[in-house]
């Protein structure tokens, strides 16, 4: 039989424990094993979608990757119910039943969530190999994650496949990093104009006594890909992002035509 060493102390390691099955393990022992089964669930998730897309496509994996959310999303909301957990509205019933205040912080939580687990990616990488390795890796993200997200969003409001610069205008608001910083659109002979009015990294830089972060590398990825993503007919021009000069008002600012 094979055997696992955990630490008794819910994952500080004060003395080994012999634990030959998950009946054996105590309360905080439990706990960290359902934080790794989720875990392992969530790199499966990401593993499968790449395998598919090197097989198959982008399109073809993001395709097939809605399919097999929304149905893996009813699996796991009938395996709650089996678990005594109720359903409602296609969701937990402890969270569909919270006020919309609640749930919005809810949202505002996972923004942050995400933003941090971002983070902590890019300073892992960075300490191994450096700051160029570093924003390579963050490049190459937000070039394939900015159309996920553009996706996600046109699916979730529903909008068409040329909704253009108006639905543009909207889907910015629903980004994660729209939860996370103060940004404006404005209108300029036709034109759509973002305007990043507070963003977060750089804000928390000032404060610090920092420069700017230089992101204008992945800024053009980002934008570029998410406008793309919602409209491919969309053209997007960088105004200014760090390292460029850049007023007061905003750290960064792109302008959209079609």
């Amino acid at each position: 039989m094979w055997e696992i060493k955990i630490g008794s102390g819910g994952g500080k390691m004060e003395k080994d424990e012999i634990i030959s099955r998950p009946e054996e393990m105590d309360s905080r022992q439990l706990n960290e094993f359902i934080r790794n089964m989720i875990h392992r669930i969530i790199v499966h998730h990401v593993l499968w979608f790449r395998e598919v897309q090197h097989q198959r496509g982008f399109d073809q994996a993001m395709e097939i990757m809605d399919k097999a959310w929304d149905k893996t999303w009813d699996i796991s909301l009938r395996r709650f119910a089996s678990m005594g957990l109720p359903v409602s509205n296609h969701m937990p019933k402890i969270i569909d039943d919270l006020p919309n205040e609640k749930k919005l912080a809810i949202i505002d939580g996972l923004a942050k969530n995400w933003l941090a687990q971002d983070g902590v990616f890019f300073q892992e990488v960075e300490k191994l190999y450096g700051m160029n390795d570093a924003k390579r890796c963050n490049d190459s993200t937000w070039n394939y994650f900015s159309l996920v997200e553009a996706r996600e969003i046109k699916k979730l409001l529903g909008l068409p496949k040329h909704p253009g610069l108006e639905g543009l205008e909207k889907a910015l608001n629903f980004r994660l990093y729209g939860r996370l910083n103060v940004q404006s659109c404005r209108w300029e002979e036709g034109a759509l104009i973002f305007e990043m009015n507070r963003c977060r990294v750089q804000h928390a830089r000032k404060a610090k006594g920092l420069p700017d972060y230089p992101c204008k590398s992945a800024g053009l990825v980002e934008y570029g890909r998410f406008a793309e993503g919602i409209d491919d007919r969309i053209k997007t021009t960088c105004i200014a992002c760090p390292p460029d000069q850049h007023p007061e008002e905003w750290s960064c600012a792109w302008k959209f035509t079609i």
